[in-house]
């Protein structure tokens, strides 16, 4: 008898938490909004956080080259300045001109920002002198007084800050390419030389900015130029 109880109270709780649960359960299941909510609440905390809603990542590392112009750049040129990071070369036949008929479009965004900025480092040096850089710029539109397109002293330096510095990665490549490799991507920077980036639906710092289009994904400039005007305004 004392079995046949047990057995009943068993039933009986299980009737309890179905009564309970199973409702709940339904109501998750049959709302699709519960998951992305939750997860726009979280970017929606990081955001109080941090007003602007862009992530920090370390100081751009220090650094010196020559510009179109002969004068010498590091980083105090680009003080109190928000500025955007490329790598490149001049003789790049593939994504280069694509990368810099984008950032063209920057440029005249903030054309009349004083307080903005482009670096320009060319990945071959021994090839970009001042003066072919100067040429390139006229041929391609670059006007902005703080556009520089650097060049620097040899090839090891160059690859040294884009590969460990910035973590863009730059190496040799196919001759089709013109002989280099490197990412199609933007950094960008805050007047006090830091890495910034915005973050994704979870939460997620992106990084770098696309200037490419890649596997489905667009590019990401119109978000670049909005986190620009973020950054000149903190």
């Amino acid at each position: 008898m004392k079995k046949k109880y047990s057995y009943i109270g068993v039933v009986f709780i299980i009737l309890l938490f179905g009564i309970y649960a199973v409702p709940k359960i339904i109501s998750t299941l049959n709302d699709g909004d519960v998951v992305k909510e939750d997860r726009l609440n979280k970017v929606e905390k990081i955001r109080k956080s941090d007003p602007s809603g862009l992530f920090q990542f370390g100081k751009v590392p220090a650094f010196e080259f020559v510009n179109q112009h002969g004068e010498t750049v590091n980083n105090e040129t680009y003080a109190d300045k928000v500025y955007v990071v490329e790598f490149f070369f001049s003789t790049c036949p593939t994504i280069c001109p694509i990368m810099n008929r984008k950032m063209v479009t920057v440029q005249n965004e903030f054309e009349k920002d004083d307080d903005f900025g482009i670096a320009s480092i060319s990945i071959t040096p021994n090839i970009d002198s001042p003066k072919v850089l100067k040429e390139y710029a006229q041929r391609n539109g670059i006007t902005h007084k703080n556009w520089h397109l650097l060049t620097g002293k040899s090839d090891d330096v160059v690859y040294d800050l884009s590969n460990k510095g910035f973590k863009l990665y730059v190496g040799k490549g196919e001759e089709e390419h013109g002989g280099f490799e490197h990412s199609g991507l933007f950094a960008l920077v805050d007047k006090n030389g830091y890495i910034r980036s915005r973050k994704d639906e979870q939460g997620n710092p992106i990084l770098y900015y696309r200037a490419l289009k890649e596997s489905g994904f667009p590019d990401q400039i119109k978000e670049l130029k909005e986190d620009i005007k973020l950054l000149l305004n903190e």
